[in-house]
């Protein structure tokens, strides 16, 4: 070999060495926030990072000012972050500050926070995310309402918790035009709340009244340990693969499975809504349906969800379709429903996967209607099982059952409510033809 080929070959491994020394120490590819969201509930803020892969991160908590501070090694950020809503939080101002080897996030605040941070791991309709929360250093009272007892002879009111299904990082199912579940049920719910609030003798108190997540067994807690409700109704709108189906539905806690592969199905995605959140680990509901079935059966909770069921449906039958053209409750192990105390029931108000019910869904007209009925089989539960020392106990025990006719009413919907036959109301109450006036007050007779 010549001594010039000699002397470049060492040269040539150097240039090799030294270039695959530059390419290790080329850095990986930063990771890219997707999106970023922020949902304020009553006791805390949640700031949601969308990411495609998981993220190394660290957080500080600062005083003199109050900020809290948000590491994000080999991460990029172009998100606005001031599109986020931060009103009726304690955030004062969010900051991004761009390093060569990493985002920084500052959340300076108005007060005292406690932050906790949870990288989730992907479930539909999710990828991975960082998940933010700053709990509030005096968070705001829970609303509740006095035990419902009779106070100095004077009848209660009976309590009624609307729940409307999913919230926050659970938007539910989803329709076209982007139509999420999440925001029907809670517009259906506050509807209904209007409804039941105007109603001589039953009071409403709403699960959640903003687009936040409530943990499934914390629902149950507000009902009934915060504001001792008689009855739970959680609002829910299906979706399923096939496009076809359609109609309303009402379900109720089993004690001997699904009663359907549809039921069975529906209370798998209800009950996986805590996952799909990212509710903490510790919060997860862990009560034993066994007992809790039993404890049902004992205390009649099971037969009265039966009955409230089949009241509904068959108000809801009057304004929309059934699914399967079915007037029975059907059943399932929905966690929501597992209270022993409560007489409780699943309402699904229709598919929102089905284009013609999802424009219905989504009409304010199509919603109140829906609301008037699930009151008014509400109503006619109270009215035929009224809870000693109640306003509808009262009712019956002084003057009879008496009804004052409110806008929408017909005279044959109120039979059907009452149970009784049109000929027998219109000749308790002298009335000739099928015309009745708003804010009159019939007698129902004895069915």
């Amino acid at each position: 070999m010549a001594n010039t080929e000699r002397a470049t070959l060492p040269r040539l491994m150097v240039l090799c060495l030294l270039a695959l020394g530059c390419l290790a120490t080329v850095p990986a590819a930063a990771v890219t926030v997707d999106s970023v969201r922020l949902h304020r509930a009553p006791d805390h803020t949640r700031i949601v990072f969308d990411l495609p892969e998981p993220v190394e991160h660290s957080l500080d908590k600062l005083a003199d000012p109050d900020r809290v501070v948000v590491d994000l090694p080999d991460t990029e950020l172009d998100f606005d972050m001031a599109s986020l809503d931060v009103s009726d939080s304690p955030i004062k101002d969010i900051r991004v500050g761009k390093h060569p080897d990493m985002t920084r996030v500052v959340f300076d605040l108005n007060e005292a926070v406690r932050p906790r941070t949870n990288l989730l791991k992907p479930v539909a309709p999710h990828n991975w995310r960082l998940v933010v929360d700053l709990f509030d250093k005096d968070p705001r009272p829970v609303k509740t309402v006095d035990k419902p007892e009779a106070a100095a002879g004077e009848p209660r009111e009976m309590i009624v918790a609307i729940d409307a299904g999913h919230g926050g990082e659970d938007p539910g199912a989803s329709g076209p035009g982007n139509l999420r579940e999440k925001d029907v049920v809670l517009q259906i719910a506050k509807k209904l709340k209007a409804r039941i609030d105007a109603h001589d003798g039953m009071k409403a108190v709403m699960v959640r009244d903003g687009d936040y997540y409530v943990p499934l067994a914390e629902r149950r807690r507000i009902a009934r340990q915060d504001n001792h409700a008689d009855v739970f109704i959680s609002i829910h709108a299906d979706a399923f693969t096939d496009p076809r189906a359609h109609g309303a539905s009402v379900f109720a806690l089993s004690n001997r499975g699904a009663t359907s592969a549809r039921a069975r199905y529906l209370a798998k995605m209800a009950n996986e809504s805590d996952k799909v959140a990212g509710v903490y680990e510790e919060e997860k509901d862990d009560s034993n349906l066994l007992s809790v079935l039993a404890d049902m059966r004992m205390s009649g909770s099971m037969a009265h969800s039966l009955y409230l069921g089949r009241q509904i449906l068959a108000e809801m039958g009057q304004i929309t379709r059934l699914h399967g053209g079915r007037d029975t409750v059907e059943q399932a192990a929905f966690v929501v429903l597992k209270e022993p105390e409560m007489v409780s029931v699943l309402v699904e108000t229709g598919f929102i996967s089905n284009k013609e019910e999802a424009r219905n869904l989504r009409s304010s007209a199509h919603q109140d209607k829906l609301a008037r009925s699930i009151e008014a089989g509400v109503e006619r539960y109270f009215r035929t099982h009224p809870a000693p020392g109640s306003w509808f106990a009262a009712q019956r025990s002084q003057n009879g059952d008496q009804y004052r006719i409110r806008p929408g009413d017909t005279l044959s919907g109120i039979a059907r409510r009452h149970q009784v036959t049109e000929q027998s109301l219109r000749a308790a109450n002298n009335i000739e033809d099928d015309r009745i006036i708003v804010g009159q007050t019939l007698v129902i007779p004895q069915s």
